[in-house]
């Protein structure tokens, strides 16, 4: 990337002090440049629109096609290997079944250009449609899949991936090597198929980011974070802020006013409506990492600082919620924390112990710790239901990393979760009937979540059991260890990843 780190640094500064609409300005967002290409014969146009985030593009335009296009184009210079991702919406019935709407990589602004474009048409035919080189003719790959709202392009090296599916369900996937010069015009478009018509689609959930470098050393060096809510039951995504380190773990505060969240080391609470952010006083515990969860009654938080008398390893602590000094809980280590109970009474975390990881329970002012769990494989992320009665976690003891519930003394263990991902902290809603988690891909080793992966964010019913996908997230580790429902149960909070310029 030709951005310097500096520049990224004011960019994500500035984010937390404004909204993206003030610094970004309200026409283009995420976006550098809106182009009509080929000059057709009605202008374009483009509005962004704040706290949506949502980019409404009207176009008309003869074709995306043959040798030469007509249509309009939101986009950005992107160099390097990067991620676009958006939800699509058409407005209207439309003229034309074949109007056109999707993302893009294009290599120029001329008509001819040669790009890549993940493609969805008014009458529902999806397909990954490329130019190889300039003038030459369109070709194109269909998916079975008619219609989709989800769509992602993928740049790694001179390999494409397009990824779509219906909101809820996991991608369908289409890839293509292409050697496409750079640096690439990269966004949204909209083709009427119509020169005298003028068609509208509406871009949701937009995200542009380059993606992790091979080199890249986890947990010394980081790509860059946004603090994000979603409102779970129509999956709108808001951005807050970013930083180009790591943003980790976002808590929502009992009072749903504001949310804790760490980042090296120490802990960070923003204010919601203001976006004022503080450090949160820890006193001595200042390697903390992301494993802090707040008391149900609001009072205390409970952190997993890395003590140096135990040699670097997790230790569980308590504090006020409005900071003071740490007390230490757990006389063992490494311990790392994920609960408290819904009385307030009980502490619930992960301990590795002889040469294990299982999962303890320890009076919440400190004491003899109890083991739930016994096995050879990974036990992590226990959290409680809110009535009590439960202890959910994920668990690698089946081979892949799955949802599990116990009774509060550990009895009963039930697996909950039996697909091909590896699924990891299941969040209990505070009104007990949702579980949200965060689901990565099979080839990601069971016991392992490492960051900057392509992930989805999923929820079940506690009844039903059956996973849906409510975000298609660029991220991993520190996206959504801990608990961050909001109070009523309608948002989720979490970080996503990327380079963002």
């Amino acid at each position: 990337m030709k951005k310097t780190l500096s520049l990224l640094i004011t960019l994500f500064m500035t984010l937390q002090t404004a909204s993206l609409a003030q610094f970004r300005g309200p026409a283009t967002g995420f976006f550098e440049g809106f182009t009509d290409i080929g000059t057709p014969q009605l202008k374009g146009s483009v509005l962004y629109s704040e706290p949506g985030q949502e980019y409404r593009i009207s176009a008309s335009g003869e074709n995306i096609w043959f040798g030469k296009d007509s249509f309009s184009f939101l986009w950005k210079l992107m160099e390097g290997d990067f991620i676009i991702q958006a939800q699509l919406s058409f407005v209207g019935e439309g003229t034309d079944p074949h109007r056109k709407a999707g993302l893009m990589i294009r290599s120029g602004l001329t008509s001819d250009a040669a790009h890549i474009s993940c493609v969805v048409h008014g009458d529902g035919l999806t397909s990954l449609q490329y130019r190889k080189v300039p003038g030459a003719d369109m070709e194109e790959m269909k998916f079975d899949t008619q219609g989709p709202n989800v769509l992602q392009l993928e740049k790694k090296g001179n390999l494409f991936t397009v990824s779509v599916a219906y909101w809820g369900e996991v991608y369908t996937r289409q890839t293509l090597e292409l050697k496409l010069e750079g640096p690439l015009e990269t966004g949204l478009f909209v083709c009427s198929h119509n020169p005298e018509v003028v068609e509208e689609a509406i871009f949701s959930n937009v995200r542009v980011m380059g993606t992790v470098p091979d080199d890249l050393i986890p947990y010394e060096s980081y790509i860059g974070s946004l603090l994000e809510i979603m409102d779970v039951e129509s999956g709108k995504r808001q951005i807050l802020g970013g930083d180009p380190g790591s943003w980790q773990a976002p808590n929502w505060t009992p009072d749903g006013k504001s949310l804790v969240y760490n980042s090296e080391g120490l802990l960070y609470r923003r204010e919601l409506e203001s976006g004022i952010t503080e450090v949160l006083n820890t006193g001595f515990a200042n390697r903390n990492n992301n494993d802090h969860v707040i008391s149900f009654d609001g009072t205390q938080i409970a952190i997993s600082h890395h003590a140096e008398e135990d040699g670097g390893q997790s230790v569980v602590y308590t504090l006020p919620l409005e900071g003071g000094t740490p007390t230490r809980i757990t006389p063992n280590s490494p311990s790392y924390f994920h609960g408290w109970s819904a009385d307030d009474k009980y502490l619930i975390y992960t301990g590795g112990r002889n040469g294990q990881y299982d999962i303890y329970r320890i009076p919440a002012e400190g004491g003899e710790e109890v083991q739930l769990t016994n096995l050879s494989t990974l036990d992590d992320g226990p959290e409680y239901s809110p009535d009590g009665k439960h202890i959910y976690f994920n668990s690698a003891r089946t081979g892949t990393m799955q949802i599990w519930r116990m009774d509060a003394d550990g009895k009963n263990q039930t697996q909950l979760t039996f697909d091909e991902y590896n699924d990891w902290f299941a969040h209990v809603s505070p009104d007990g009937k949702w579980l949200a988690f965060i689901s990565y891909p099979p080839e990601v080793p069971a016991a392992d979540h490492p960051f900057y992966k392509r992930v989805y964010l999923r929820l079940m019913s506690v009844e039903d059991m059956k996973p849906k996908v409510i975000a298609y997230v660029y991220g991993g580790q520190g996206t959504m260890n801990v608990p961050s429902w909001s109070p009523d149960s309608k948002k989720i909070a979490f970080v996503s990843n990327g380079i963002f310029e």
